[in-house]
């Protein structure tokens, strides 16, 4: 829950800072007031949204696919494997950690103390409100409800009430401040107030998010006085004069709309400064790899298997008809078939609980065939007593197991605890030995558990291999030793890795790069070529780009095909954007041979992204643009100032010679 809620805080600050500095000042307040609510509810659904592995700078869920071995009978015997599931557990908190634990739990409390209060002030501002809109005078004005009310306030509405005091104002600026309300009504800013409250309420903790509401409360104001402006009974000076007669220190509730005084001079100034020009919506587009970085780093990596190699592939395949299941019944009935020198053993205690797995014949004391009798297979966990007559080569019969309580007990020396028969029978089956837990210990991991030991054991991750990875990177934990075996990481992966440069080598890392089949002469391959686009930014010696290239394919080969066209300086964030978008050599030589020569990077991505081509250019050079600037198009695409729109408001009387103007005559009819 803690990292959810830090995370959502996270999401929120960074986009305040974003609309702070990059979309406060535009006058775009449509557009504004859509991004403000988007951002707020993404910060709390994006952390909820699993990306792909191979997008994710996280280490992927700990459901990780390894393979089981069948019992071995003794260290020459060849063993089968089945794809489990082993999911992790948390080893058991040690006295060092009790206080923290209990200050965290201290922090929740007063979280949630916290969400509680906000909760309750959030529920008493709309009882007051509703209270005050029913039980006083009131003037029916279409939907609209007039509350009279008394006292030195300010006007404000919320839903479809406007609270005023009409003693208080001359005629000309009740009205100006009853459409002003009504501006606020019709749009349903209520709406956005109440989210922002609710925000407040579980992110009362976070500056930023007080900071957001402001934000929002103020661009609500700038688009209503805009609205206002372009009243044909309403004159800006007039408009502004009635600002500073209605102004007071006396603030209504903060559910609602109203004038504010510490906002007058804000409004005032935006609604005398100029208006945007279309052409910086670019910085919108921001927006959205902000989120998509934000959900790389953060956000959980999709649960997936790893992808196994050619030689764990080929065990797989070889033992399908195996099958040991993590939790196995004590007693049942047996099915079995002998092959040579081997015994395929069928265990079934109910329709749906069984499991199978193929023994040396050797292991199995006092076993005939053709007689009706008992047997037994012991091991360091216990005994396993089969009754049941073979056939020729086939038998059935019942067995039941026996756990060694001595084994229970050195177990539990060990820190081990295995109190269940069933978890018994299954360490029986793996053949956990005593001796195995007493190496792990030895190689300095000295709290594994039975989670950690099974998979461990039935992928054979022996003390050799162990020591041999630890070489390589000394601090790695027990639950990385997991899917490292299962994908084939050895010592001599992981020294290919770094000495191609990649500085990164973690065990989250490494297991993702593996994953995704990359090796080191990808990586020297892909860094050799884009060495040579240094722009001061050092972007070759990012380690986070590798996987992003991997994903999009990404290699040598794109990216000298790009040098071939000039474009010699493009940094890993342009190089994953024009491959996301298709950007492609042959894209920009055909601008290149329509006389288009020197676009940037950045311009192509818009171009790209608005499927803009050298025809289409042409279209707008055949209508008399003939020094057209790349923004002008991108802008006249993205508002829908195509030629054929030129060409009918031209029809219509509106000859402009710049395309700016017609963007601008686009953007109005779209409002």
């Amino acid at each position: 829950m803690i990292p959810y809620i830090l995370y959502s805080a996270l999401i929120l600050s960074a986009c305040l800072v974003f609309y702070k500095l990059l979309l406060q000042k535009e006058t775009f307040f449509h557009l504004n007031r859509y991004v403000l609510l988007c951002c707020m509810l993404l910060a709390f659904v994006l952390p909820l949204i699993p990306v792909p592995q191979q997008l994710s700078f996280r280490n992927a869920p700990t459901t990780t696919a390894v393979v089981l071995p069948e019992i071995p009978v003794h260290k020459n015997s060849t063993t089968q494997v089945k794809q489990e599931s082993i999911q992790e557990t948390t080893v058991e908190p040690t006295k060092q950690f009790i206080n923290v634990e209990v200050a965290l739990q201290w922090l929740i409390y007063l979280y949630w103390f916290g969400v509680i209060v906000f909760g309750v002030n959030f529920l008493m501002q709309a009882v007051i409100l509703i209270t005050r809109a029913y039980s006083g005078s009131v003037i029916q004005d279409g939907k609209f409800r007039i509350v009279e009310i008394t006292g030195d306030k300010a006007p404000c509405s919320f839903a479809n009430n406007i609270f005023i005091n009409p003693e208080k104002y001359e005629w000309e600026t009740y009205n100006q401040i009853l459409l002003h309300e009504k501006i606020h009504i019709e749009q349903k800013h209520t709406i956005d107030l109440l989210l922002a409250e609710i925000v407040l309420i579980f992110q009362w903790f976070n500056p930023f998010a007080w900071q957001w509401r402001k934000a929002l409360e103020i661009n609500l104001e700038f688009l209503t006085d805009d609205q206002m402006l372009k009243q044909d009974t309403i004159e800006r000076e007039s408009y502004q004069f009635s600002l500073l007669k209605v102004a007071a220190p006396q603030f209504p509730l903060s559910l609602t709309t109203n004038y504010n005084q510490s906002l007058l001079k804000k409004r005032i100034i935006m609604m005398n400064s100029k208006k945007s020009n279309v052409n910086t919506t670019w910085k919108y587009f921001f927006l959205l790899p902000l989120m998509v970085l934000f959900a790389c780093l953060f956000n959980q990596p999709a649960a997936q298997s790893q992808t196994l190699n050619s030689t764990e592939k080929s065990a797989e395949k070889a033992a399908k008809k195996s099958n040991v299941r993590n939790s196995i019944r004590t007693e049942g009935n047996w099915l079995a078939t002998i092959k040579g020198n081997e015994v395929y053993l069928q265990l079934k205690s109910d329709e749906k609980d069984n499991s199978s797995s193929t023994f040396q014949l050797s292991e199995f004391k006092d076993l005939q065939r053709d007689k009706q009798g008992t047997f037994t297979l012991t091991r360091e966990a216990g005994t396993m007593t089969f009754t049941g007559k073979f056939e020729g080569d086939k038998g059935m019969g019942t067995y039941k197991f026996t756990a060694d309580k001595n084994y229970q007990a050195a177990m539990l020396k060990e820190g081990i605890k295995v109190t269940e028969d069933d978890d018994l029978m299954v360490f029986f089956m793996i053949n956990i030995k005593h001796s195995y837990v007493q190496m792990v210990k030895q190689s300095g991991y000295k709290n594994p558990d039975k989670d950690h030991l099974i998979p461990l054991v039935a992928l054979d991750v022996n003390e050799t291999y162990i020591a041999s990875i630890k070489q390589a990177i000394p601090d790695i934990d027990l639950e990385n030793l997991v899917p490292f075996k299962s994908l084939g990481i050895d010592k001599a992966y992981i020294e290919e890795i770094r000495k191609s440069g990649y500085k990164e080598v973690t065990p989250g890392n490494i297991i993702a790069l593996k994953s995704q089949g990359i090796d080191g002469k990808y990586i020297a391959d892909v860094r050799s070529a884009a060495k040579a686009n240094n722009t001061g930014e050092n972007t070759s010696n990012s380690d986070d780009d590798v996987l992003a290239f991997k994903a999009l394919n990404i290699d040598k080969a794109f990216i000298n095909s790009l040098k071939q066209v000039g474009y010699d300086n493009v940094s890993n964030s342009d190089l994953i954007a024009m491959k996301s978008l298709n950007v492609t050599a042959e894209y920009i030589r055909d601008f290149q041979k329509a006389g288009f020569t020197n676009i940037k990077p950045d311009d192509l991505i818009a171009l790209k992204s608005q499927n803009i081509t050298p025809a289409l250019i042409q279209q707008y050079k055949d209508l008399g643009f003939n020094n057209l600037d790349m923004n002008d198009v991108v802008g006249a695409q993205a508002t829908g100032a195509t030629p054929t729109f030129i060409k009918s408001m031209r029809g219509k009387g509106h000859d402009f010679k710049n395309l700016e103007k017609y963007i601008e005559l686009k953007s109005v009819l779209n409002n």
